[in-house]
C-alpha cells in the first residue's frame, strides 16, 4: 500500500464518512458543493497527490472525520464544513489559493487563510513550549471559526491515536490537547468536547490511572444506575404533577474530572462521592425559562434536603461564555450528596454546543458575546510577556468556573474571577486607574487594595497622582490584565531609574578622566553578581551600590585586563634608589638606567615629566604613576596605603607626555586657528586632538597635546592665554 492509496478498511471508512457528511449537511451545503468537492478529491486520489501525515493517517479521512464531528457536535455552518476539506486540499497542493478565491466565497478564503497560518506554525515542531504560541493564538482570535475547526480537528486526531506505536509523539499531542485545546473549548462553552479532550489527554499521558478509574466506573455502573433510578423516580412524579414538560437523566462525570478531584482532595476514587449528576431539561418557551427552572428547583429541594453553600445560580447572571443553568447539591437516598442541574432546552444546547449555539439562538446577543470573548483572548495573549508556557497558564486562569459581579457607583456592571481584589477591579476599569489606586470604598466603607470582592459589591476606586505600582502588588491581584500591567509599569520605572543611574556613573567616570571600556564594565557587573545590566544600574539607583566603590573596583579590574607594557632603553625606565638621608625608604626613580620595570602612566590624571607624583603598586606588580593632585589620589591613598611607593623623575626624558588643556573663549572667527598655530610652532609640543563645543557665543575647547615636561606645558598655556578672545586656559586632569 502506497502513502496515497487506501486499504480496504480505510475505503469503507471513507464511504461511510462521505455518505454521513452528505446526509447531515444536506440543509447546510448545496448539492453542487458536495459534487464539486467529490470530483476534486477523486481526481487527486487517482493522480496520487495525497501524502500521509506523520502518524500515517490519510489527510482526506481526517478532514472528513473533522467535518462530520463538527456537524454532529455543533451543527456547523457551510463555510466551516467546506473550509475544513478545502484546507486539506490546499495542504496537499491539490488546489491553489487562487483557485479557492476564484471558486469559493471570501468567508471561506478568510477561514482557510487562518488555518494556513496555524499550520505554518506547526510545520517544524509542536506549539507547546515554542515562541510561536502567541502567534498561533492571535491567529485563532482573528476568526472564532478557526478556533472551533482546530479544536474539533484535534479531537478527531486524538480519537484516532489509541494504541498508536509512536508513544512519544502521541504524548506530545495529548499534553498539547490538555493545556491548549481543552481550555479553549471551555472558554467557548464546548463542555462536552472539552471533557473528551481532557479524558483522552489523561488516557495518553497516564493510561494506568485512566484505566483504573474507567474500570472502577464500570464495576459500579449497575449500582450507580440503580441509585440514579431511585433518585429520579419521585422527582419525575412531582414534576409531572405540576404539568412540566421535561427530560431527566443521570450523567456520569468525566474520568478527567474524577481524577482532578482525586488530586485536589488527596484521595482515591472510592472516596469521591459525586461521580454523577442529575440533569433536568425543561421544554419551555423563552419567556418562562427562569420561572419554570426555579419551580423545578423548589420541587426538587422539597423532596431532598439541599446544601445551601453549593447553590450556583447561573440563571440570573450567566457565565462569561454564555452558560446558563441552575445547580444545586442535595442529600439523596442513603444520605448521599447528588448534584442536580436544571436548565431549559435552549440552555442545554448552548451548554453542549457552546458558542456555535449562539448562532442559532439570536436572542442571546451572540455577536456581542463573541466580540467580548475574542477581546478577552487577545488581551490575555498580547499582554503576557513571560513566554508561551506563561501564556497558557494565563489562559487557563482566565477560564472561570466561578465569577463575581460588582458595580461602579454609576451602576455599571463588571465581571471578575472569584477571588479578585479591589486592585483587580481598578485595573479592569482602566490601566491608569489601577496604577494610581491607593484604596477604595466598598458599599460606602473604606477598604484597602487587597480587599477580596463579593458579588453585589458597589466599588469606588480612590487614586493618587503620586501612586505607582509596587512589586508586592503582584501577590494581590489575580487577573492577567492587572498582573501584566503591573509588571510592565514596574519595568518602565526600573528602566528609567537605571538610565539615570547610568548617566550618573558616566559623569563620575568623566570627572576622573577614566574612559569606560564596555567589556571590562560587563565583567565587573558579572563579578558583582548581577544577572542583567539593568539590575546593576538599579542597584546604583537604589543606593545599594556605592558609585565610588564601583569606580575603584573597575580600576582594579582595568589593571588586570590591560596588557602590561615593558619599558625599553629608548623609553623611560624605573630604578629604585635610596630615599633621603635617614629616611630608610625606597624611591622609584623614572630615569633611563634600569630596564624591564613594568609601569603605566595613569590616564585619570596624565602625569607629565616634572609633576609631583606617587606610585601605586597593583596586585600584579604593575606600578601606576599618579599626580599628587590626581582626582583619585585621596581615595587611593585612604584605601590602599600599603600599596603606595614614593616616586620621582630623573633627568630629562626627551619624550612627549599626553596632557589635556581646557580653553574657554569668545566664539570668534579664527580663534581656533590662532590657538593651533601657537601649538604647531612649539618644538617641544604637538597637537594630538581637539574638541570644540560652542554655545551662546562662548566656546569650550579641549586640546590633547604632547609635551616633554611641565615647564613646556606651563609655557604653552601662557602663550594660548595671549590669543585675542581667550578668557581662560587650564590644565585638565
Amino acid at each position: 500500500m502506497t502513502e496515497n492509496t487506501l486499504d480496504i478498511a480505510e475505503r469503507i471508512r471513507l464511504k461511510l464518512l462521505y455518505g454521513n457528511l452528505r446526509r447531515i449537511s444536506s440543509e447546510t451545503c448545496s448539492y453542487d458543493d458536495v459534487v464539486k468537492l467529490r470530483k476534486i478529491i477523486s481526481e487527486a486520489y487517482e493522480g496520487n497527490m495525497f501524502h500521509r501525515d506523520r502518524f500515517g493517517f490519510h489527510p482526506i479521512l481526517l478532514s472528513l472525520d473533522t467535518a462530520n464531528s463538527m456537524c454532529e457536535s455543533l451543527g456547523a455552518d457551510r463555510e466551516m464544513i467546506l473550509s475544513t476539506v478545502i484546507f486539506r486540499l490546499l495542504q496537499e497542493n491539490v488546489l491553489t489559493l487562487e483557485q479557492v478565491k476564484d471558486n469559493w466565497s471570501d468567508e471561506i478564503v478568510s477561514i482557510v487563510n487562518g488555518l494556513i497560518k496555524v499550520h505554518s506554525l506547526y510545520r517544524n515542531q509542536g506549539i507547546i513550549g515554542t515562541e510561536n504560541f502567541r502567534n498561533l493564538m492571535l491567529t485563532f482570535a482573528a476568526d472564532i471559526r478557526v478556533i472551533i475547526i482546530m479544536i474539533i480537528d484535534r479531537l478527531a486526531l486524538m480519537k484516532s491515536l489509541n494504541h498508536h506505536p509512536m508513544e512519544a509523539l502521541v504524548k506530545e499531542v495529548a499534553v498539547e490537547a490538555g493545556r491548549l485545546y481543552a481550555p479553549l473549548a471551555h472558554m467557548l462553552g464546548l463542555y462536552k468536547i472539552k471533557g473528551e479532550l481532557e479524558d483522552l489527554s489523561l488516557k495518553y499521558t497516564n493510561r494506568d490511572m485512566y484505566t483504573r478509574i474507567a474500570r472502577k466506573l464500570n464495576e459500579t455502573k449497575k449500582h450507580r444506575d440503580a441509585y440514579i433510578a431511585e433518585f429520579i423516580k419521585p422527582v419525575k412524579e412531582v414534576l409531572e404533577r405540576e404539568g412540566l414538560r421535561f427530560d431527566i437523566k443521570g450523567r456520569t462525570k468525566s474520568i478527567y474530572s474524577i481524577w482532578n478531584k482525586m488530586v485536589k482532595q488527596h484521595t482515591d476514587v472510592e472516596n469521591i462521592y459525586d461521580l454523577f449528576a442529575i440533569r433536568i431539561i425543561l421544554d419551555v418557551a423563552p419567556e418562562r425559562e427562569h420561572s419554570e427552572c426555579w419551580l423545578a428547583f423548589s420541587l426538587v429541594t422539597n423532596l431532598y434536603q439541599p446544601n445551601p453553600s453549593r447553590l450556583k445560580d447561573w440563571l440570573s447572571v450567566p457565565k462569561s461564555n454564555g452558560y446558563e443553568s441552575l445547580h444545586t447539591t442535595v442529600f439523596g437516598p442513603q444520605g448521599k450528596m447528588v448534584e442536580v442541574q436544571i436548565r431549559s432546552r435552549r440552555m442545554d444546547e448552548i451548554a453542549e454546543k457552546g458558542v456555535a449555539a449562539h448562532w442559532k439562538y439570536k436572542g442571546v446577543k451572540s455577536e456581542k458575546y463573541i466580540d467580548d470573548l475574542m477581546t478577552r483572548v487577545r488581551e490575555i495573549l498580547e499582554n503576557t510577556d513571560s513566554g508561551p508556557l506563561a501564556s497558557m497558564r494565563e489562559l487557563k486562569l482566565e477560564v472561570f468556573d466561578k465569577e463575581v459581579y460588582v458595580f461602579t457607583p454609576k451602576g455599571d456592571l463588571y465581571k471578575l474571577p472569584m477571588g479578585a481584589t479591589l486592585l483587580d477591579f481598578a485595573f479592569a476599569i482602566h490601566s491608569k486607574v489601577g496604577s494610581g489606586c491607593v484604596g477604595g470604598r466598598v458599599n460606602g466603607k473604606g477598604c484597602k487594595i487587597n480587599y477580596v470582592l463579593k458579588s453585589g459589591d458597589t466599588v469606588e476606586i480612590l487614586t493618587s497622582p503620586n501612586q505607582v505600582p509596587k512589586q508586592d502588588w503582584l501577590s494581590i491581584v489575580t487577573t492577567s490584565k492587572a498582573r501584566n500591567k503591573i509588571r510592565q509599569t514596574i519595568n518602565e520605572i526600573q528602566n528609567r531609574a537605571a538610565e539615570l543611574a547610568k548617566e550618573k556613573l558616566q559623569r563620575r567616570f568623566k570627572n576622573r578622566k577614566i574612559e569606560i571600556d564596555e567589556a571590562i564594565m560587563m565583567k565587573l557587573i558579572k563579578k558583582l553578581g548581577f544577572k542583567t545590566v539593568t539590575d546593576f544600574y538599579n542597584g546604583i539607583a537604589s543606593e545599594t551600590l556605592d558609585v565610588n566603590d564601583v569606580i575603584a573596583q573597575y580600576e582594579l579590574l582595568d589593571i588586570k585586563e590591560t596588557p602590561v607594557e615593558k619599558t625599553s632603553a629608548e623609553e623611560f625606565t624605573m630604578q629604585t634608589q635610596s630615599g633621603d638621608e635617614g629616611s630608610g625608604n625606597d624611591v622609584f626613580v623614572i630615569g633611563d638606567n634600569v630596564k624591564g620595570i613594568n609601569y603605566r602612566l595613569s590616564k585619570c590624571c596624565n602625569p607629565v615629566h616634572g609633576d609631583d607624583v606617587f606610585g601605586f603598586v597593583s596586585a600584579e606588580g604593575v606600578v601606576k604613576i599618579h599626580r599628587e593632585n590626581c582626582p583619585n589620589a585621596s581615595h587611593i591613598k585612604a584605601r590602599y596605603p600599603y600599596r603606595l611607593i614614593s616616586t620621582r623623575w630623573a633627568g630629562r626624558s626627551g619624550n612627549q607626555f599626553v596632557s589635556t588643556i581646557r580653553v574657554v573663549g569668545q566664539d570668534d572667527i579664527g580663534i581656533v586657528t590662532n590657538i593651533t598655530s601657537i601649538i604647531s610652532k612649539e618644538n617641544k609640543a604637538s597637537l594630538r586632538n581637539i574638541s570644540i563645543d560652542s554655545h551662546d557665543g562662548i566656546f569650550h575647547g579641549y586640546l590633547v597635546v604632547g609635551v616633554e615636561s611641565t615647564e613646556v606645558l606651563t609655557h604653552l598655556i601662557k602663550k594660548i592665554l595671549t590669543v585675542k578672545g581667550v578668557k581662560d586656559v587650564q590644565r585638565g586632569n
